[in-house]
């Protein structure tokens, strides 16, 4: 496995959707969700309509999961594909001059006006580790606050 740093960026750099993972009343429920990533990578935000079964599970159980992959659909992947299951707590960030609406933007220009919906939300979720899985190796990258 190449440098878990450098594999982190390649696939942040090539990949514009995650997997959300969240839980609500016991359930885990499962969404695609556009994102982007902080310069330090301590922090990836989405935008998602404040009435959705997501939005709803994160006011409940901050806690979530995402998983970002760089899967081809290839017979390759069983051995190539890596995964990347970022943990970490979600809220809303309320304050959108904090730049994380133009780094949600500045990656996902076309969604423009869903951002500006006042029915929508951009979601902070603060990264607390990093695990990132090929076919026989994985690593475990802890980020500190």
């Amino acid at each position: 496995m190449i440098q878990p740093k450098q594999i982190l960026k390649d696939v942040f750099d090539a990949q514009y959707f995650a997997v959300l993972n969240s839980v609500g009343e016991g359930q885990p429920y499962s969404n695609l969700v556009a994102f982007a990533i902080t310069d330090d990578w301590k922090s990836l935000v989405f935008v998602t309509d404040r009435n959705t079964r997501k939005y709803e599970n994160i006011q409940e159980n901050k806690r979530v999961a995402l998983l970002i992959d760089n899967r081809t659909n290839q017979p390759s992947d069983v051995r190539e594909a890596i995964a990347i299951t970022v943990i970490g707590t979600a809220r809303e960030a309320l304050d959108t001059k904090s730049g994380l609406q133009a780094i949600f933007l500045n990656r996902h220009p076309q969604l423009q006006q869903f951002v500006n919906n006042p029915g929508n939300a951009l979601i902070l979720v603060s990264v607390h580790e990093y695990i990132i899985a090929g076919f026989d190796e994985t690593e475990r990258i802890v980020i500190s606050q």
